[in-house]
């Protein structure tokens, strides 16, 4: 498959990721009484990632995401000549979809007194981040070890769903749960990223709209996964089958 066709995949793949995940926690998460909240929002997530993997799994693997990217290529499982157009597309993906998310809730209407219902704040769009930005107050050293743990273990999973000895039929099903997984335990800590371009798409829709906090702090989004995708990469390698001599 030509490059640029499985790039033009993943552009599309991370573009319902994020319009999946952060949408649903844009839209429906605190609704009034009949709100998804944490548990729904990782779902959402989890469900973006399954059903993006039988789309174009078969077209383009389906990384939706740097960090898996780069520890499939640290796996030995992609070509490290790939990983810049993969990302490229990944993070343009991301950017479309964040802009759409902010554009329909900038049009939600108006309260009956006449006031607008959404305004973008340093938290909206379901940004990433630690301190004012970490939806339970968390810091900077919490937020970056989480990050790093769980997208390890991310591409932990990943890597041995789509081991050649594994059961491949299930792979979708179980990355997919795995990510919801991941929500359930991190949303709390940073909103959950574990995807560089999941963090990168609202962070920059916001920097439009003057709120800069979320760009200012997206280098431990970028850092703490591409961190836990290589030592994930290096150590499922412990566990591939040697050739004897």
């Amino acid at each position: 498959m030509p490059l640029m066709t499985r790039a033009l995949a993943e552009l599309i793949g991370t573009f319902w990721l994020v319009l999946g995940g952060c949408g649903a926690a844009v839209y429906a998460a605190g609704v009034p009484e009949v709100g998804i909240g944490y548990l729904g929002v990782a779902f959402a997530f989890g469900l973006t990632v399954l059903t993006m993997a039988y789309a174009i799994g078969h077209i383009s693997g389906c990384h939706l995401n740097p960090a898996v990217s780069l520890g499939l290529a640290v796996g030995g499982r992609f070509p490290f000549a790939d990983l810049p157009v993969y990302i490229i597309a990944q993070v343009l993906g991301a950017i479309a979809a964040a802009f759409l998310i902010w554009f329909v809730a900038a049009d939600m209407g108006l309260h009956k007194e006449g006031q607008a219902t959404f305004a973008l704040a340093a938290n909206s769009l379901a940004v990433n981040g630690y301190d004012q930005l970490s939806p339970q107050g968390y810091g900077l050293v919490s937020a970056l070890v989480t990050e790093i743990v769980m997208t390890a273990m991310f591409l932990f999973i990943i890597l041995g769903v789509t081991d050649k000895r594994g059961t491949a039929v299930a792979g979708g099903l179980a990355i997919g749960l795995a990510l919801t997984l991941i929500h359930l335990i991190s949303i709390p800590v940073t909103n959950t990223s574990v995807n560089p371009a999941r963090s990168t798409g609202p962070a920059l829709a916001l920097l439009t709209g003057g709120q800069g906090l979320a760009t200012a702090q997206l280098w431990l989004f970028w850092v703490g996964p591409m961190v836990g995708a290589t030592l994930a990469g290096l150590v499922y390698r412990l566990f591939e089958t040697k050739n004897p001599a």
